[in-house]
């Protein structure tokens, strides 16, 4: 009975520490996701990361019903982030002040009484330069100097023509990254369940992990009755969170612990001569493993050394142990 009583502490206890490890990994994988979508740098690489754009979004899809509409608002806030971090936005029309004329101020005068007068004093204040008119030179207008440098003055036509570039090289930019994404790369990869049984897939550079894991289900029966979801993705001693792409790290140079994350394919380091100055220059092929094998053999090597992801970390020199 005892037993019994001791067996049932024991997996209350497991019960409750799976939990937790659980929720511990939740809450990291949505850390990563939050900093992952703050340094993307896709579309967004014009774009001032503001974290009112998510507000934005929430304030104007409330009663929204259909998945497209709420597409089509993200897409256009999205869009206009990015054209007012290019400064790239339509100059706003300048509303022309018009001067109001000042009313001249009503004097009582004595018309009646002080004509002859005031024709006398008008007659008497003429000066030589009116009656002599033709001898009078006009003032000559001021004009602007053409050898004094203006520049630095606000000039609308030059801010429009600006603009206009930016705007221009801003499109020529986001067309080059949407064509890199559309290139096709085959990445090398070895479906681990203790020993490697490697093969290749051919996808795209702007192809999520997720999307990359499901081909890999399908060229192994044994994976497909397994969902993406309990499928990881191990490349350079670091499990790759699935919302990132191929194009993030290609973008980015980004370094991994045993090597580049950037390469897909399997290449060692091959020199005539050593040179402990220079970093080795190789690659390894990715693990495809399933979470259930991690999650019982992760106190062992190699998958003890596997770490999450982490864009903002530095993993320093390569290292194999």
């Amino acid at each position: 009975m005892a037993t019994n009583n001791a067996e049932g502490r024991r997996e209350d206890a497991f019960i409750k520490q799976r939990a937790q490890n659980r929720e511990e990994y939740e809450r990291q994988k949505q850390t990563l996701i939050n900093e992952t979508e703050k340094s993307r740098p896709s579309a967004n690489k014009f774009v001032g990361q503001n974290d009112s754009m998510e507000e934005t979004l929430k304030n104007q899809t409330i009663g929204l019903v259909r998945l497209e509409d709420f597409q089509q608002r993200r897409k256009e806030l999205e869009e206009a982030k990015a054209r007012e971090a290019a400064r790239t936005n339509e100059l706003k029309d300048e509303t022309k002040r018009v001067k109001k004329r000042k009313k001249a101020k009503a004097t009582l005068s004595f018309a009646m009484d002080d004509e002859g007068d005031v024709e006398g004093d008008t007659s008497s204040r003429q000066t030589p330069e009116v009656e002599n008119g033709e001898q009078a030179s006009k003032r000559a207008k001021f004009r602007k100097n053409p050898n004094v440098d203006t520049s630095f003055l606000p000039d609308r036509e030059r801010e429009e023509a600006e603009r206009k570039e930016r705007e221009r090289l801003r499109q020529e930019w986001i067309r080059r990254q949407e064509e890199l994404k559309q290139e096709e790369i085959e990445i090398t990869y070895s479906y681990w369940d203790g020993s490697g049984h490697r093969k290749s897939v051919v996808c795209k550079k702007g192809d999520t992990i997720s999307a990359f894991l499901e081909k890999c289900r399908q060229q192994f029966p044994e994976l497909r009755g397994v969902s993406v979801d309990n499928l990881m993705y191990i490349k350079e001693d670091l499990i790759i969170p699935h919302h990132h792409t191929f194009y993030d790290f290609i973008i980015n140079k980004a370094r991994g612990k045993s090597g580049p994350l950037f390469n897909f394919d399997v290449h060692d380091d091959i020199r005539l001569l050593a040179d402990a100055t220079k970093e080795k220059d190789e690659s390894h092929a990715g693990k495809v493993v399933e979470r259930s094998w991690y999650q019982r053999f992760k106190h062992i090597f190699p998958a003890s050394r596997w770490e999450i992801y982490d864009p903002e970390k530095d993993y320093g020199k390569y290292t194999i142990a």
